[in-house]
């Protein structure tokens, strides 16, 4: 299982990557593994400002629908139009062509209190 040290993760297994003010949001190798294989994902939040926490949108697999929660508060600014004719990019490259959401966060201190590689693979460890 992949737990690339330049991300930051959450408990509930997504990861953020920021590049320059934006940031790239997506799950990690973890989530999509036990999620099993991805045949839908809406994202109708693009152009909202949301908290941290909250949905953003949701995931579907063959037998149930999963909500995504974002990392920090800021706007999602853009969804991954890949995934609309291949949501199996996911399952494939989560952490590449997988990713969902770029937002912009409110406050890119917020992403210094996620958890790093290290922490996240013990909380999947637990």
């Amino acid at each position: 299982m992949n737990f690339p040290q330049n991300l930051k993760y959450t408990n509930e297994h997504e990861w953020i990557r920021v590049e320059g003010d934006m940031a790239y949001v997506g799950i990690t190798d973890y989530a999509q593994e036990q999620l099993g294989d991805i045949v839908f994902v809406d994202i109708p939040t693009v152009g909202e400002s949301l908290e941290a926490n909250e949905t953003f949108g949701t995931i579907e697999v063959v037998k149930t629908i999963s909500d995504l929660f974002l990392p920090v508060a800021g706007e999602v600014v853009e969804q991954n139009e890949s995934l609309e004719e291949n949501p199996e990019l996911v399952n494939k490259d989560p952490y590449g062509e997988g990713w969902l959401i770029k937002m912009k966060p409110a406050n890119l201190k917020d992403i210094e209190d996620l958890l790093d590689a290290e922490a996240y693979k013990a909380v999947i460890n637990d």
